[in-house]
């Protein structure tokens, strides 16, 4: 898949979806980018895609006029050296000065993919589901070496980029930016697609024109956060979700990123993805590297619904990974909603009794089983067991939660520390500081120094305590506030740029020793909901919550926006009380399990103080999605109709084998005298013959992408059955459920 032009010196990554082209310039020895975008073939020479022409501008050499990196789309660019645009990489010398010059030494070609160690990243199970082009510069004034690591995969429209800095020299070496990937592009006929938010608004999808000038998402908070998901792309302006012209840039990282687009005045557009530059910094002396995470880069001719499909498959399967990363999810009860702080074993073990004679599968035990925490200002730091609430302990509760045939959770926040704990007293020191100035808090906690080895160490013999001797299936790992006043009291001055990094590579650490370990406990990752629901975490969690909103309505814009990088398998999504205890809102029991079908599926909510209606209903939807998990959880996802733009959200599923599908409606507020309306399905065999249920009407998958399901409130077949459709009011919602197979038994629908 890596051919390369020995003469001319053109790389050419390619499969059957995407092609890669660059070159080195032999007179400046500098990466040109030439070509990303659909698979086109391979040929001796790519030079008539070079673009050169006299300019008056500053130029690498004297009497050269065409040397100028500022008009010369670049791979990996540098500032000042005639390039005046933002660079990809800085690097401060011990004199002061931020010149460098890398120029191309030498390549290599490996098959499969090598491993980032001591960072998340894509992988393959089988050396030919890839290969990977190292390309490495050196810089013409010092022992700096540079790697450029491109891997591309057989089956994916997605080339992944990192970098490597290694210090060959006895000069110290500051590394003040690093970005995993840079690429300029030749026009500027864009929109930039992003995902904005807040804390129980996470991942709303926001497109605007592009500008001349700078564009950017970012995180200085410590984590991907709430307010900007490590995600961006770029589409034609014509681009829908089904048709034209998308690249989608993706960071696998957990912490500080910045993700830009710099537009020049010859409408190039530079797009990059890293870590964020902002008080960021990183020592090299003699010897020492440093790896970027890794960027991931998709090319989409079938609009964002191509791209987010690449992303999903490549995440679902070789990002995510371990015992979990094809098994049906369980369907989970959580006691948050139902207690918040205040219970004890008989109300647990009341909740998980109605729960299981109802069909859930696993209990989870959220925040307030440890020390004396009974609010949120108190006990982080100490994990053990509150025995005036658990009076057999964690051991004994999850033994009964087994014997009442359920898999038993338990919520951890193991990065924060309260001030009244024994951990606190004994190491005040371990919390992100500045000695002498002020420390702030956020939900009543400090934050630990996970970039301190000691305080990962402690928290992994802390957990490893209560797991070991405990039934426990599937962790909780919740993160609820920012970093702020970046500091370590363990690292000395000129190393604090570095805390940042430090801080997630320990979160990374442990849970890499814990899934080690424990390797068939499911994960589920949490940082007040989606403050951390990104690419990184998905390595070692293969299901996030996505946001601690568990309202319907607003879960369309949330599930929806996620959608746009992350699979279903990966969204964590709960049916909850009503009125919502975030917005108020009063939804059907229908129309929250409609929206929670599509994710992870399950409960939090007092189960026990149900009506028997509410109950009966729970134990249909329960039973309606065993049996669709699998599709769900597997499937692949089309957005239809966005919650963004309408009164109206659609979705569909379809298998991979395109013989059933389950379609999602939802109408937000009831109109008087409503018109017809059709839905267009998408992803079905066009020579396929469906069965639609509830209406058993018989279709060609054609018909059904082409004409559509028509929409109406009452509606009388040529058999004068009567169907309805649930658009009476506001807040409804209809889910159909299509099959080829002969043989599939009617579904039951309440």
């Amino acid at each position: 898949m890596i051919q390369v032009n020995e003469v001319t010196k053109e790389f050419h990554l390619s499969n059957k979806k995407v092609s890669y082209i660059f070159r080195v310039d032999k007179k400046t020895k500098q990466l040109e980018q030439l070509y990303f975008g659909k698979h086109i073939k391979h040929r001796e020479s790519f030079f008539y895609l070079v673009e050169r022409e006299n300019r008056p501008a500053n130029n690498l050499y004297e009497g050269d006029h065409t040397s100028s990196l500022e008009h010369i789309k670049q791979e990996y660019p540098s500032f000042g050296t005639t390039d005046f645009r933002y660079p990809a990489y800085q690097i401060k010398w011990e004199a002061g000065d931020r010149v460098t010059h890398l120029e191309y030494s030498s390549y290599n070609i490996t098959k499969g993919k090598p491993i980032l160690e001591g960072l998340p990243a894509t992988y393959v199970e089988n050396e030919t589901e890839a290969e990977t082009l190292t390309v490495i510069l050196k810089d013409a004034y010092s022992d700096l070496e540079v790697q450029l690591n491109y891997t591309i995969f057989t089956d994916f429209p997605v080339i992944t980029r990192s970098t490597r800095f290694s210090n060959h020299g006895s000069e110290v070496i500051e590394l003040e930016n690093a970005m995993s990937t840079s690429i300029d592009l030749p026009d500027a006929n864009f929109e930039l697609v992003h995902l904005n938010g807040a804390w129980a608004r996470e991942t709303h999808v926001e497109r605007k024109e592009l500008h001349t000038g700078l564009q950017s998402i970012s995180s200085a908070r410590g984590a991907s956060s709430h307010a900007h998901n490590p995600f961006m792309a770029l589409v034609r302006p014509t681009s829908t979700e089904t048709n034209g012209e998308v690249y989608g840039f993706s960071l696998v990282y957990s912490g500080n990123f910045t993700a830009q687009i710099e537009v020049d005045t010859y409408h190039v557009t530079r797009a990059m993805i890293g870590i964020n530059p902002f008080q960021f910094s990183w020592k090299l002396t003699n010897g020492k590297s440093f790896q970027t995470p890794e960027a991931v880069m998709v090319y989409s001719d079938e609009g964002l619904n191509g791209m987010s499909q690449a992303f999903h498959e490549l995440y679902r399967t070789r990002l995510a990974r371990g015992t979990w990363r094809d098994e049906e999810r369980p369907v989970l009860i959580n006691n948050w909603e139902a207690t918040y702080f205040d219970f004890n074993e008989e109300k647990i073990l009341e909740i998980a009794e109605n729960a299981a004679e109802l069909g859930v599968e696993l209990f989870v035990l959220d925040d307030g089983w440890f020390n004396k925490r009974n609010d949120d200002t108190s006990s982080l730091g100490d994990w053990v067991e509150d025995k005036t609430k658990l009076p057999n302990g964690v051991k004994g509760l999850s033994e009964k939660i087994h014997q009442l045939g359920l898999k038993f959770g338990l919520w951890f926040e193991p990065e924060m520390v309260n001030k009244d704990t024994k951990l606190y007293e004994h190491h005040p020191d371990w919390i992100i500081q500045v000695p002498g100035k002020n420390v702030s808090h956020g939900r009543n906690q400090f934050v630990l120094d996970f970039s301190r080895p000691e305080v990962v160490d402690n928290l992994y013999h802390q957990m490893d305590a209560i797991i070991d001797g405990s039934q426990i299936d599937y962790i909780k790992w919740d993160m609820n506030r920012y970093i702020s006043e970046a500091f370590s009291i363990a690292l000395p001055s000129d190393r604090q740029g570095e805390v940042y990094h430090r801080y997630i590579l320990g979160v990374y650490d442990l849970y890499e020793r814990l899934i080690a370990k424990y390797p068939n406990i499911l994960f589920e990752s949490c940082a007040g909901g989606g403050a951390r629901n990104d690419p990184g975490m998905l390595f070692y969690a293969p299901q996030a919550w996505a946001s601690d909103d568990t309202d319907a309505v607003e879960r369309l814009k949330i599930q929806y926006g996620t959608s746009m990088v992350y699979p279903l398998s990966s969204i964590g999504s709960h049916v909850s009380a009503v009125p919502n205890h975030q917005v108020g809102r009063m939804t059907s029991m229908d129309m929250r399990s409609h929206v929670a079908y599509f994710g992870t599926f399950g409960y939090e909510l007092d189960i026990t103080a149900l009506s028997q209606m509410d109950k009966e209903a729970i134990q249909k939807h329960i039973q309606f999605f065993k049996k669709h998990r699998k599709l769900v959880q597997q499937g692949d996802f089309y957005r239809l109709k966005s919650p963004f733009e309408g009164n109206h959200t659609a979705w569909i599923v379809v298998s991979k084998d395109q013989t059933e599908a389950l379609v999602g409606f939802y109408q937000i507020l009831g109109t008087p005298n409503p018109a017809y309306e059709r839905l267009q399905l998408t992803g079905l065999d066009t020579e396929k013959m469906y069965k639609v249920h509830p209406m058993e009407q018989a279709r060609y998958g054609d018909d059904l992408m082409a004409a559509g399901l028509i929409f109406a409130d009452d509606v009388t077949t040529e058999s004068e059955t009567k169907w309805k459709f649930n658009r009476h009011g506001d807040f409804t919602s209809n889910i159909f459920y299509l099959t080829s197979k002969n043989d599939s038994e009617v579904e039951q629908w309440g």
